[in-house]
């Protein structure tokens, strides 16, 4: 490819360069060609000027009247006389083209007369031949005298070494113009090579990393300010970079397998600890379903070890939560289905708004992913959730909406209550603050759910708000969207 590359650039070039040598060419030659006949034509013009006033003189001298017939009669002398004061082959002819006297027979025969026939018709012309390395002008005008055509003249006029000089100048600009051009050329194969030769290398070197080779190194002896010297060395540091990040990943991923290992004995023995209060709260719910009714000791001796064991459950949940917090680091951030995490949560929590005689109504679009930790993820939903059974009026409906905004997807969560002043909006998502409202149904909060709600939000590089207006509170989460390649969106 590379050698494709430096091809086009030397066949390139040279069609620039021919078309600009052809182009220069054509327009010089055109130029010295004007300039020719400028100089031909006003030279001619000054030939007839003089010509007509020796010619009136001698009709005025010898008192000749206008007519062509004493025209013929000093045909000789005015032939002779131009002759010598022109220093041209000089021909007179009648007014029908009939040759009255020539200086010189062979200037005039065998030449083509289209100037002739011309100035037979009353117009001024003249022809430029070239033979044998000559170049001569012929030219003819009607002679008139008083308004009256008396004869023709016909002049043969040698402009060999104004084209000689034309040639000279036309050749040395042509010389001078090649000799720049082929200097521009050398040079531009040159630049070619130059660029060429560090890319040969580079798709080389590219070449062995994709083979895995990641000691390769491109050695180019240029600059840092020269772009490809640039590119060199960001390509070196490049490789040098991902040697760092496999050593890296391959440290990392023996410290997650390491990490695995323990979460596996911390989840076994989290779930011998959660059984056992699990099953005494069960036991003592199948017993008081049984003959609660008919013993009445029996009914509060099994509801107090029922809210016993439930209240020592919640603490111990709550730990968890908080253990997960301080530990959450230690997760690998994955691609998470939120909308499914939200629907769980909705539904596990269900149970608990019923309590209350309250609902949660939810409307969860399908394909919401964003790059995070799942369980993080859960705990933020579980919060909210919970704070807003907490706050909302009884007999009221919990709103639950997670859709696809732009490039992020919302989360919303409103619950009817107690308008909740400016003043604590602004300080409700501090850790341990605890908003004055007395619609909750449940007391013991320490403050820490918003807080680490919010806390959990920037973590996932998202955002958080809160509004309360016309006894509505609505809480709105924002989460990147996941790009399709696995990147934040």
């Amino acid at each position: 490819m590379i050698r494709t590359i430096r091809g086009k650039f030397l066949v390139g070039f040279f069609l620039i360069f021919a078309v600009s040598f052809l182009l220069l060419n054509q327009t010089v030659d055109h130029i010295i060609q004007k300039s020719n006949r400028n100089i031909i034509t006003d030279d001619l013009i000054g030939l007839k000027k003089n010509s007509n006033i020796y010619v009136r003189q001698a009709f005025l001298i010898n008192h000749f009247t206008n007519d062509d017939l004493y025209f013929g009669q000093m045909a000789d002398e005015i032939v002779s006389d131009l002759k010598r004061a022109t220093s041209s082959e000089v021909s007179a002819y009648t007014v029908d083209g009939v040759l009255l006297h020539s200086s010189s027979d062979a200037a005039f025969t065998q030449v083509a007369d289209d100037d002739l026939q011309q100035a037979l018709e009353g117009k001024t012309a003249y022809t430029i031949s070239y033979e044998q390395g000559t170049a001569a002008v012929r030219y003819s005008y009607p002679v008139i005298i008083d308004g009256t055509k008396v004869g023709i003249l016909r002049f043969a006029k040698d402009f060999t070494l104004l084209y000689e000089q034309s040639d000279t100048i036309l050749k040395t600009i042509t010389y001078l113009a090649f000799g720049i051009l082929a200097a521009a050329f050398l040079f531009s194969y040159i630049l070619s090579r130059n660029m060429t030769i560090p890319l040969v290398k580079l798709s080389k070197a590219s070449g062995e990393v994709m083979s895995g080779n990641l000691d390769v190194r491109i050695d180019v002896k240029r600059t840092r300010r020269d772009e490809i010297g640039r590119l060199a060395a960001n390509f070196n540091e490049m490789i040098g970079q991902i040697k760092q990040q496999i050593a890296r990943i391959e440290r990392d991923r023996d410290r997650l397998e390491r990490l695995n290992r323990q979460r596996k004995t911390f989840f076994d023995n989290v779930t011998h600890e959660l059984k056992t209060p699990l099953t005494s709260i069960l036991g003592y719910a199948e017993m008081i379903r049984q003959q609660g009714e008919s013993d009445r000791a029996f009914f509060e001796k099994g509801m107090n070890h029922v809210v016993q064991e439930s209240e020592r459950l919640h603490g111990m949940v709550l730990r968890l939560l908080e253990l997960s917090q301080e530990t959450s680091g230690a997760e690998e951030f994955k691609r998470v289905e939120t909308g499914q995490v939200l629907s769980d949560t909705c539904e596990a929590l269900a149970f608990k708004a019923k309590r209350y005689h309250k609902s949660i109504h939810s409307e969860i679009e399908e394909e919401l992913e964003v790059y995070g930790q799942e369980d993080r993820i859960r705990q933020i939903f579980i919060n909210l959730l919970d704070n807003a059974i907490k706050y909302s009026k009884p007999h009221s409906e919990i709103t639950v909406q997670a859709t696809r905004v732009g490039e992020t997807v919302r989360f919303l969560f409103a619950n009817c209550g107690e308008t909740i002043p400016p003043d604590q909006l602004r300080e409700v998502f501090e850790p341990y603050y605890i908003p004055d409202r007395r619609g909750a149904k449940e007391t013991g909060s320490v403050g820490l759910g918003l807080g680490i709600v919010k806390s959990i939000v920037d973590d996932h590089g998202g955002g958080i708000r809160m509004t309360s207006e016309n006894e509505i509170t609505t809480v709105v989460v924002d989460l990147p969207l996941m790009k399709s390649e696995g990147g934040l969106a």
